[in-house]
């Protein structure tokens, strides 16, 4: 008894140990983190400075393991690859950014159209992606139109019309109504 009573007040004060130890550590932690962000912006900030285009995209690479969260980098990162047409690459930079901001709705819907730059065009690895940007984000009529146009060309008219008519809805973003309508009116469906 005594034995337990012994093992359940030591773990007692370890649990409160740590806890002060994070309490007394997280301003330490959130000072590297601001450090580590302000480090990653710096390698941003001189690599749009830069005119070595090599040079610079080693830069922003370091700056995504410096702070991986920094959008800016992957930014710069996906411009880089995709003025080169290097979608493989623009598909690795916003994967990577997926991976620390989950959430990130821009990052899948690039990888999407990464997927359908390729000469052919990679359809159905895309829907993965902007099916996932929808989920995220149901009122992003951008992703509802790149899923309604690949499920309209693969022939599911049905499902195709239902996100096609959510794009065509969003009077904030009279790009992908136009395109949503075009689609329809090819569909048949106006």
């Amino acid at each position: 008894m005594r034995e337990r009573i012994s093992l359940k007040f030591l773990q007692t004060g370890l649990v409160l140990a740590l806890f002060s130890f994070h309490i007394l550590m997280s301003p330490a932690i959130a000072r590297a983190q601001d450090s580590n962000s302000a480090k990653a912006r710096a390698l941003v900030e001189a690599a749009i400075k830069m005119t070595d285009g090599n040079a610079a995209v080693k830069l922003l690479w370091q700056a995504t393991e410096i702070d991986p969260t920094l959008d800016d980098a992957y930014v710069y990162l996906g411009l880089y690859y995709n003025s080169r047409s290097d979608f493989g690459n623009v598909i690795k930079v916003y994967q990577k950014l997926v991976k620390y901001e989950p959430k990130q709705v821009s990052a899948y819907l690039n990888i999407g159209e990464a997927y359908m730059s390729f000469s052919p065009p990679q359809p159905q690895d895309a829907l993965v992606y902007y099916r996932k940007a929808y989920e995220i984000d149901s009122g992003n009529s951008f992703a509802a139109l790149r899923i309604g146009q690949l499920l309209a060309e693969k022939g599911s008219r049905d499902e195709a019309m239902k996100y096609l008519k959510i794009a065509l809805a969003d009077t904030k973003n009279p790009t992908a109504s136009s395109e949503a309508e075009k689609v329809l009116r090819q569909m048949g469906a106006m």
